[in-house]
């Protein structure tokens, strides 16, 4: 019969301890990341408007990753100002209501209904509650047709 000796021991006990890491670390269960960061990129937009002119805002969602159940919903607010907003389907959007966005790439058009500066606060939310925030702001052209950039 041999002898067993410490370094054979130790290399025979670091065996049977890598073998059980091994065994333990395994997992059949599959790893799915559902949350990704997003924003909300959009085309210049210009700096002045006049009473019932239209202004079109061209957007796209721009997400790190692509989870397929993740649904984005839009709501605005308009801290300055009087103007209706409304998405490229029609739809016009109230104040702080939320509306289901079906597309990541989409128009909306303001119109101004009043003389004064105009401002409104765009959000963005997926379903996993993160929110993106854009602010449009726009000065009264004055009837003039100057427009600045």
């Amino acid at each position: 019969m041999k002898k067993i000796t410490f370094k054979r021991a130790l290399a025979l006990t670091a065996w049977l301890a890598a073998i059980a890491l091994m065994c333990v670390a395994c997992d059949d269960e599959l790893d799915v990341k559902q949350v990704y960061s997003f924003d909300l990129e959009t085309m210049p937009v210009q700096k002045r408007i006049t009473e019932d002119e239209t202004v079109e805002i061209r957007c796209r969602i721009v997400r790190e990753g692509n989870y397929s159940e993740t649904a984005f919903k839009i709501r605005y607010f308009q801290p300055d100002g009087v103007g209706e907003l409304r998405l490229d389907n029609g739809t016009v959007l109230l104040p702080n209501d939320l509306y289901p966005l079906k597309k990541g790439t989409f128009r909306m058009y303001y119109t101004s209904h009043c003389t004064d500066q105009q401002v409104i606060d765009v959000y963005i939310e997926d379903s996993f509650g993160q929110v993106v925030q854009k602010t449009f702001s726009w000065q009264n052209a004055k009837g003039d047709n100057n427009e600045e950039d």
